[in-house]
């Protein structure tokens, strides 16, 4: 059975679009107000704290908590690499001696002697984001972000997984209730963001993966095809964080759902042109 939602989707042909371009912590903006962006261009990097991994010294080493601090060939702040010496026992004439060695690169936060463990910090981890349109620099957060202003046509869909993807708009339906089998994908759709129809399947799903398709829009999908894409029911949530490989864009319901003719009219008009989906839905508060 098909399940079709219709809430006020916006389909645009001619808008003036304002995409803020916001880092998840305070960073540099590497770009200046009023400069011209591609949507790939890079406008503004961070650095994520590393990730922690706690070592129980006392344990291995087979010592009293409150001692660690005998043991430590490290202190706080200092840097490590990862099987380099954390802490070690003198042993007896300079033989048994016990070693605790690092799990991995990063940096010494916390020595406890209360539990007898060590808190290693890993590296930080860069964050960069592009501007996801081609067009101006706007407006300047410092710090934060900036504002990038375009225009061009908007489509919003119900329903998506996956997050940002940016490719060159290919409709491969003749129609908008085509359904399409995986032999109808080819190499040359690389990178591409393709329209395949009524209904998207997990084979052709996978092909797409296959050949580095970007996305697939389509008027609908089976829930159980989308829990075996998944691994999971995805039930009430927020989806974007999905690691499919590609994006997928539900504009219509689930089920076989034929495209809603101006959606389709204003895809198949766009056709050729760069597309910048983003698979992000809440689908309590609607689509983003």
């Amino acid at each position: 059975m098909a399940y079709a939602y219709t809430p006020g989707l916006k389909v645009a042909k001619r808008l003036t679009l304002r995409k803020i371009r916001r880092l998840p912590l305070p960073g540099k903006i590497l770009v200046n107000l009023g400069q011209t962006v591609k949507s790939d261009s890079i406008v503004a990097k961070t650095e994520l704290p590393g990730q922690v991994r706690s070592v129980n010294v006392a344990s291995m080493l087979g010592i009293q908590p409150e001692e660690i601090y005998q043991y430590m060939q490290k202190k706080e702040g200092d840097p490590i690499k990862k099987d380099e010496v954390l802490a070690s026992t003198k042993g007896i004439f300079g033989f048994f001696k016990s070693q605790c060695l690092s799990p991995t690169d990063g940096t010494v936060e916390t020595i406890s002697k209360i539990t007898g463990q060590v808190m290693i910090r890993g590296p930080e981890i860069p964050v960069e984001i592009n501007a996801y349109v081609d067009g101006e620099v706007v407006d300047i957060m410092p710090n934060e972000g900036v504002i990038i202003q375009t225009y061009g046509s908007f489509i919003q869909g119900i329903f998506g997984v996956g997050g940002e993807a940016i490719g060159i708009l290919e409709t491969l339906s003749e129609n908008p209730m085509d359904i399409l089998t995986p032999d109808s994908l080819n190499e040359q759709m690389s990178g591409r963001i393709i329209v395949v129809g009524a209904l998207i399947t997990s084979d052709l799903v996978k092909r797409a993966i296959q050949l580095g398709i970007k996305g697939i829009i389509a008027g609908g999908i089976d829930d159980n095809d989308l829990k075996a894409l998944l691994g999971y029911d995805l039930g009430v949530a927020i989806t974007g964080s999905e690691n499919l490989g590609l994006t997928i864009i539900i504009t219509e319901g689930f089920g076989k759902m034929e495209i809603a003719s101006r959606t389709y009219s204003l895809l198949k008009e766009c056709e050729g042109m760069k597309a910048s989906i983003n698979g992000a839905t809440q689908i309590r508060a609607g689509v983003i």
